[in-house]
C-alpha cells in the first residue's frame, strides 16, 4: 500500500471543535486542502467531523480556504 509509509500518527480527541485551530491544522495540507482519511489514518466518522470542523473554521475565518 503506497500510503502506509506516508501515514502520520495523530492523536484523536473525543470532541472536535472548530475553534481548536492548532489541532485542525494537522489535518490540512500546506496548500490548505483537507487531507484524506488514508493519509491521516482516521476512522470515517471522525474524518467527517474533522472535515465539518475545518469547513466551519474556514467560514469563521480561522483557517484559510487557500494557502497564501
Amino acid at each position: 500500500m503506497a500510503y502506509q509509509s506516508e501515514r502520520e500518527e495523530i492523536e484523536l480527541k473525543k470532541h472536535i471543535d472548530y475553534k481548536d485551530v492548532a489541532y485542525l491544522r494537522q489535518f490540512v495540507s500546506p496548500h490548505a486542502k483537507i487531507l484524506a482519511k488514508k493519509r491521516t489514518g482516521v476512522p470515517s466518522g471522525k474524518q467527517r467531523e474533522i472535515a465539518q470542523a475545518i469547513k466551519r473554521a474556514r467560514y469563521m475565518a480561522l483557517l484559510p480556504y487557500v494557502a497564501a
